[in-house]
């Protein structure tokens, strides 16, 4: 062999192993990358199993977390709806037991009418009876005067007629009568039941008015600052309030004394804030007042306009508005004139329901009744007289106007709203504590009423009780039988009526005992 062929020789040799060791080569390099894609293919399947996994757990928590609001939503949309159904039947249940006590008041007043239809039956009969009777009469007296006396017939008929007619004349007034007490009775008793059902529905403060107010002082140094150089604070101070200041042997205190509420609160106020800024003298004293009584007036228009949107009444002018706010400072018999007027509108307006009135217009009678007691002391006539002027004067209606005139019965009432409201200013006037009253008026008035009480044949002991708005009598069962003792309450309760004064009504109870005692051995 030639060493050209040796060389081709070892050439492809060369390549054959150079191809081999390629392919060798070539094959490793492919697994290692076959090898690493499996990894990464594996890693990428288990990141997407886990991030899987994660989600499908992320997506239970909020199905659960949906249900579980849905649930709680459903669960307090049924509490709601059970509590709703629950609340309507209880409306329900009070609404059926107020039909129910409805429908029993229907039929007792429907026996009432029954009993009383048959009672006027009854007396028809009797007087059917008595026209038979009275015939029967007239045809004996005819046939014996005409026996007799030899009298016409047609004068014999007349004398009949005139005897006929006296006796269904007196007979008719009797039953007329009857029939006339019965009515009052009943009417009373109505009266009384809505009187009562107004006073338990309204509720209302006592209070007593007094004549002084106190003002608190820093110290007793203070009290010779007030009366000043040779008194001429005190004096220019008493000077712009109308009032007198009493300056004693009270520590740390001076006293106001007026009559006039407005003037007594406008002085208390100034004199507080004089000590409260300690500069005291005349000049100072007049601008302090002066300013307090603006304030004052502003209040007073304040109180008026509050207690009428209170009391729900519109439309009311504004000098009657002010008038309302200057009660707050007006007294009567040491009640608050506001007070007692906010009263008085209440319970006309309850009074007025339950007579199926306009309870808003009961309300506005009620409250401007007593505006005549705050008007100027210039103007001339009763309060019921200026108040009656004053509310015409603002556009009143009729009824209110009335209502302020004849709830004293100086004049007559000419609508059902007058004695609502005079019902109610008495009631409100008579209520224990609205009004104070002296110790020896009160105790003269107990007295008098027992002393009157025990006047009567038959009373063994009476007692005046519950402020002299009740009194119990005792009587000798001997000497007074069930039918005396209805009597006799009657005319003790007439006779208090013509000799004593009194405010609201007296109840008179006769309470007749009888004991039997037996001993057993």
């Amino acid at each position: 062999m030639s060493g050209i062929g040796y060389i081709a020789l070892v050439g492809v040799a060369a390549i054959v192993v150079g191809f081999l060791v390629g392919f060798v080569t070539s094959r490793r390099f492919a697994a290692s990358r076959i090898a690493e894609s499996r990894l990464l293919a594996e890693k990428l399947i288990a990141e997407a199993q886990r991030e899987a996994e994660s989600r499908r757990r992320e997506t239970d928590l909020e199905s659960r977390d949906v249900v579980f609001r849905a649930k709680m939503n459903f669960e307090e949309e049924c509490r709601d709806r059970r509590d709703e159904m629950e609340r309507r039947s209880k409306d329900l249940k009070e609404k059926e037991d107020n039909m129910k006590r409805r429908l029993d008041l229907l039929e007792r007043k429907e026996a009432t009418v029954v009993e009383r239809l048959q009672a006027l039956d009854a007396k028809q009969k009797m007087l059917d009876g008595h026209l038979e009777e009275s015939k029967r009469l007239m045809a004996e007296q005819n046939s014996r005067l005409e026996r007799i006396a030899g009298m016409k017939t047609e004068e014999a008929k007349r004398m009949l007629l005139r005897n006929l007619e006296d006796e269904a004349r007196s007979d008719a007034a009797r039953s007329a009568r009857e029939i006339r007490s019965a009515a009052e009775r009943d009417a009373e008793k109505e009266a009384q039941k809505i009187i009562a059902l107004a006073i338990q529905r309204f509720a209302a403060e006592q209070s007593v008015e007094t004549t002084v107010a106190v003002v608190d002082l820093p110290s007793d140094d203070m009290k010779g600052r007030i009366i000043g150089r040779e008194g001429r604070n005190i004096r220019a101070f008493e000077m712009a309030t109308g009032v007198d200041v009493i300056i004693d042997d009270t520590p740390e205190a001076v006293i106001i004394s007026a009559f006039d509420p407005v003037r007594r609160e406008i002085a208390r106020l100034s004199m507080s804030r004089l000590v409260e800024d300690g500069r005291i003298h005349p000049g100072r004293i007049e601008d302090v007042v002066k300013r307090t009584s603006e304030e004052i007036e502003e209040k007073i228009w304040k109180i008026g306009e509050q207690t009428c949107l209170d009391l729900d009444v519109h439309g009311i002018e504004e000098e009657l508005v002010r008038l309302v706010g200057r009660m707050r400072y007006r007294t009567s018999y040491g009640q608050n004139c506001l007070k007692h007027s906010i009263e008085v509108a209440w319970v006309a307006g309850i009074m007025a329901a339950e007579l199926n009135l306009d309870q808003e217009l009961a309300r506005r009678a009620g409250l401007l009744h007593d505006v005549g007691k705050v008007a100027d002391h210039e103007v001339d006539g009763s309060h019921t007289e200026i108040g009656a002027r004053i509310a015409k004067r603002c556009g009143e209606c009729e009824e209110v106007v009335n209502a302020i005139h004849a709830h004293h019965e100086d004049v007559e009432a000419t609508s059902l709203y007058t004695p609502i409201v005079a019902a109610a200013d008495a009631v409100s006037g008579a209520r224990p504590g609205a009004r104070r009253e002296s110790l020896e008026s009160y105790v003269k008035r107990l007295a008098k009423l027992e002393e009157i009480a025990d006047a009567f044949e038959g009373v063994e002991k009476s007692y005046a009780i519950q402020a002299g708005r009740e009194i119990r009598i005792m009587v000798s069962p001997r000497k007074v039988d069930d039918d005396r003792a209805a009597t006799l309450a009657y005319d003790v309760s007439r006779k208090l009526e013509k000799e004593v004064d009194y405010p609201g009504q007296i109840k008179v109870v006769v309470i007749r005992e009888t004991r039997v005692i037996e001993i057993a051995r």
